[in-house]
């Protein structure tokens, strides 16, 4: 047996610290996201917004239905609202942020496994990784280049190509 450590880089900034001014501003439109979101039975609001390398903002907001399986996050809404609007450009960044009815949110909001496939996915079609910038109401702010750092073992399309032959 062999074991092995993966190592995960994640940018931390705290309330004072100089978060670089693209990412600011790209949160900000996530927190305008918020206003889209629709999330009466979690009550968890969650705001995403996408840059493309042509310098459009494409926002989206989690949408909740009381057929679970049936809502979106937010980031899925946003990705695929991009790709569909702008097919071929590709995504240069994604920051994301949350707000509860309940609670303060204290720690940045992160993407869930199957939004994280979907960024891999996105990933892999551009061939170019995607900065990831999370963010709660209060506290640190978390920053990743490339979802292998939020994802490293994830399923690759080539799996899916295999012949027993």
């Amino acid at each position: 047996m062999e074991v092995k450590l993966i190592t995960l880089k994640i940018e931390e900034y705290g309330a004072g610290e100089d978060l670089p001014k693209s990412d600011r501003a790209l949160l900000n439109k996530a927190k305008e996201a918020l206003e889209g979101s629709y999330a009466p039975y979690s009550e968890f609001h969650v705001g995403a917004a996408a840059l493309l390398a042509n310098g459009e903002i494409v926002m989206g907001g989690n949408q909740e239905n009381a057929a679970y399986p049936s809502g979106m996050c937010a980031e899925r809404v946003a990705l695929f609202h991009a790709q569909s609007s702008f097919p071929g450009v590709p995504v240069v960044s994604v920051a994301l942020t949350a707000q509860c009815d309940r609670f303060v949110t204290t720690h940045p909001v992160t993407p869930c496994g199957a939004c994280r496939q979907v960024m891999a996915e996105v990933e892999k079609k551009q061939e170019q990784l995607i900065r990831i910038v999370m963010q709660g109401e209060e506290g640190i702010t978390q920053a990743v280049n490339g979802i292998d750092q939020l994802l490293p073992l994830l399923f690759h399309e080539e799996k899916l190509k295999k012949s027993k032959s």
